[in-house]
């Protein structure tokens, strides 16, 4: 089988917003709509022209198990698109846009929106097991009976909500724990960390100012009062080290070093990329920014490697295509926390670690950071978490066209100890 070249024609997002605020009222298959809605008048493709919708999310509503058909039916895309939904962690977009590719490669589509959403705002809340249990059961009262021994059998207690705890479901720790041991065990300072935080807000505010990440968003306008919201709400572009390193540590109290300001915050919204084969989009003359070269899934160790995803995926990627950081002209790295960057970041240029952990004789590396997340990351921007896959990809390609570069490559880690790295080329 010949495979079929596969290009970005452009990508979109909805303004990513911190959770609880105007998303509040919204539903994730929502947010989903306003993005593929936007990607759709930005690139004048027919909706009937599209055969796949593919998103990624992460906490998934039950009313909309399948959050990519309802965002895309109601976006406009014809029935006849088959959508489906994926689910890895914070690569979910990327898992997404990754099928996606594979679909065009194949001959199986030729034509493919991919990207993720999620609206932790929209986080569905449980009982215990407990009372799921009694719930359960009640399905079959029958009679005044049945109800009043029902409910002399509930308890105060059983009122308690199951608290959605962002936790490693294997470790039962929370990721911020997880990042506070990997930041000591690669020596990263408390002060490394502000300043990589203030770096990420700084050049995000930088970015909107010089308009280049007006280009990627889409102006929403919410409901019932529809008002319009065009920017993220979560850039501090006034951020200085002075004021962060005040904050206390949030995860471990006495001995940790990630912070309110050092880690990505909870965020709400949605993005999503049009892809297709080269010659369908020669067919209908629509402009590629950028082709899709190849990309990699990696699964690390989930007690001591759950945040280096990106080294590893990076590693082989490379090994693959034969490349160095010299090679590549743009590199975007998704910001969990600072302390997860700076720990990536000295991992790749250890040859201790490429010999120990990769199978390499050297180092993957140093990464430079005249390349890296210069419009600002994930810290800045927010991460909502199935769709900053989409995010990543439609920022690599536009600083492509912005820097005058040739290949960009893209990276990010997930919970369950998985990486993601991804390799594109100007078209």
């Amino acid at each position: 089988m010949q495979f079929k070249k596969v290009v970005l024609i452009d990508g979109n997002r909805t303004p990513f917003l911190k959770s609880g605020g105007a998303y509040m009222d919204l539903m994730s298959y929502q947010l989903g709509q306003f993005a593929i809605q936007g990607l759709l008048g930005k690139t004048g493709i027919e909706p009937k022209e599209v055969d796949r919708v593919i998103m990624g999310t992460v906490i998934s509503n039950l009313k909309t198990s399948n959050v990519a058909r309802e965002a895309a039916v109601s976006a406009g895309i014809p029935n006849k698109a088959a959508c489906h939904t994926v689910a890895q962690a914070c690569i979910s977009a990327n898992r997404a846009i990754s099928s996606a590719c594979l679909e065009i490669m194949t001959g199986q589509a030729d034509v493919v929106i991919a990207g993720g959403v999620d609206n932790t705002s929209d986080t569905p809340i449980t009982y215990k097991k407990q009372m799921q249990k009694k719930l359960f059961k009640a399905q079959k009262l029958k009679g005044m009976g049945d109800m009043l021994k029902f409910a002399t059998s509930l308890r105060p207690s059983d009122f308690a909500p199951d608290r959605p705890k962002v936790a490693e479901y294997t470790t039962n720790r929370v990721m911020g724990e997880d990042c506070d041991i990997m930041a000591a065990r690669f020596g990263v300072s408390r002060e490394e960390q502000d300043e990589f935080a203030v770096r990420s807000h700084q050049l995000a505010a930088k970015a909107w100012d010089e308009g280049h990440l007006s280009h990627e968003v889409t102006a929403v306008a919410v409901p019932p009062k529809f008002k319009t919201i065009e920017k993220d709400n979560g850039v501090r572009g006034d951020s200085t080290v002075e004021q962060v390193k005040k904050l206390r540590p949030a995860f471990d109290r006495k001995f940790g070093t990630l912070t309110a300001a050092n880690s990505s915050f909870l965020s709400d919204g949605a993005s999503a990329v049009l892809l297709m084969s080269e010659e369908k989009a020669k067919e209908l003359g629509l402009e590629a920014k950028a082709e899709i070269v190849d990309f990699v899934f990696t699964g690390q160790d989930l007690e001591t490697e759950l945040l280096l995803g990106p080294t590893y995926a990076v590693s082989e990627l490379f090994k693959r295509n034969n490349l160095t950081f010299d090679d590549v002209d743009v590199i975007e790295f998704h910001e969990a926390f600072a302390g997860q960057i700076l720990a990536n970041l000295k991992a790749l240029s250890s040859d201790e670690f490429a010999k120990e952990n990769l199978g390499r004789e050297k180092a993957v590396g140093k990464v430079p950071m005249e390349k890296f997340n210069l419009w600002g990351g994930s810290l800045s921007l927010g991460h909502p978490f199935g769709a900053t896959g989409g995010r990543l990809l439609t920022t690599t390609a536009n600083r492509l066209i912005h820097e005058n570069g040739k290949l960009g490559v893209l990276a990010a880690c997930a919970a369950g100890a998985h990486g993601h790295a991804m390799l594109i080329k100007r078209y």
